[in-house]
């Protein structure tokens, strides 16, 4: 669409208003003439404006007259009429056009890549692995083998299910589906045991199908045995099976940390400067302002790429460098103080680590005196749901 685009701006266009009882008529003959004509826009039942090239104009003025329609130009766009109107200025038209070979020669190149990843979940690394596969910007678009740069980043990471690349304009989108991590499957016909998986102290056993190896009340390790994927009957003998049971266990989720009762923080002030450059593809120009009159601040860099339109860029950006002035402040906290700040540090990690709150069924906190400051431990009582199928291997 934009190559279209260009060629009609290049060439020169021009809207046309046109109005009268048989527009159906002219609308058709041109069509049987191939007159191409876009932006297509009826305001009444005898009046629509359009866009058609300089060239066709001639034949749409016989076309109008003919099925005796008024035709009005409203606007004039294109080369032709920037040079018509600045003739006499040849060196701005000769830049002018300079401009559009550079933005047509631009338009064969990718100049962003676009990471659209389900969820928006993270997925470390994988702007490097992308460019390491061979889609880096700069690169002309002929020369990117999209299959090949899936089949390289997907070989190199086993966190991704589905990968896709989209190129539109110069903007080469890449889409992304992270893999879930699962335990190992073991079909129904195999046999195995169930193996804790957490410490904890099983408060719940019911056995399906195997012969338990715990009971409720009984304190377990990691790599446990809970249900032995086994059964033994008088007529029957020693039997194999798949092991199957329902266990819940109370867990313990502990973390901890270290308060100190003299600490020095920063706050921002509230007060910033700012500084510009350019980017041209690698190439960057600073503007600097000089030296930062601020002491002490922290820098925040921002980069804002040039484009056209929604999917075509240029490699041209605009960086935004912001100092944000800040200030050290020295805090003392009490005893009580240090405690409830580390708690709520404490409580927000286990928070995240625990997916159904309503499964919490104790909380201990406990505090111990350090020379750099109090060392707090909080630990989470959870029910839980524990075991996984460990394969029988003879």
């Amino acid at each position: 669409m934009f190559i279209k685009i260009m060629f009609y701006y290049l060439i020169g266009y021009v809207k046309i208003t046109i109005e009268g009882y048989y527009i159906e008529r002219f609308m058709n003959i041109c069509t049987n003439q191939k007159i191409i004509i876009w932006n297509i826009k009826r305001k009444k039942s005898i009046k629509l404006t359009f866009y058609a090239c300089i060239k066709d104009f001639k034949e749409i003025v016989k076309i109008a007259k003919k099925t005796k329609c008024k035709l009005k130009i409203e606007k004039k766009r294109g080369i032709p009429f920037i040079l018509h109107r600045y003739k006499k200025r040849k060196i701005f038209a000769i830049f002018l056009i300079m401009i559009f070979i550079l933005i047509g020669i631009s338009s064969q190149f990718i100049w962003n890549i676009e990471l659209q990843i389900e969820d928006n979940v993270e997925i470390e690394n994988i702007t490097e692995d992308i460019r390491e596969a061979g889609l880096t910007t700069g690169t002309l678009k002929s020369k990117i083998k999209t299959k090949e740069v899936i089949n390289k980043v997907r070989l190199n990471r086993n966190d991704i299910a589905w990968m896709g690349i989209e190129i539109k304009g110069t903007n080469a989108i890449v889409k992304l589906v992270k893999a879930d991590e699962k335990p190992e499957m073991i079909d129904e016909d195999e046999y195995c045991n169930i193996v804790s998986n957490k410490d904890g102290i099983i408060t719940k056993l019911n056995v399906q199908n195997g012969t338990a190896a715990v009971k409720v009340g009984d304190t377990v390790k990691a790599g446990t045995t809970l249900i032995n994927g086994w059964m033994e009957g008088k007529y029957t003998g020693l039997r194999y099976v798949h092991a199957k049971g329902e266990i819940e266990a109370k867990v313990w989720y502990t973390e901890s940390t270290i308060i100190p009762y003299t600490s020095t923080e920063t706050i921002e002030t509230g007060n910033i400067e700012n500084s510009y450059g350019i980017k041209i593809n690698d190439f960057k120009i600073n503007f600097p302002k000089g030296v930062s009159k601020f002491e002490f601040y922290d820098t925040i860099e921002e980069e804002k790429k040039f484009r056209l339109f929604s999917n075509f860029y240029l490699p041209i950006s605009v960086i935004k460098t912001t100092n944000k002035e800040v200030k050290k402040e020295q805090k003392t906290y009490s005893q009580e103080e240090a405690k409830n700040i580390g708690i709520e540090q404490l409580e927000e990690k286990l928070n995240n680590k625990i997916e159904d709150k309503t499964k919490i069924v104790n909380k201990n906190v406990n505090t111990y005196e350090k020379q750099e400051g109090l060392e707090i431990y909080v630990t989470y009582e959870v029910l839980e749901s524990i075991g996984t199928n460990e394969k029988i291997v003879f």
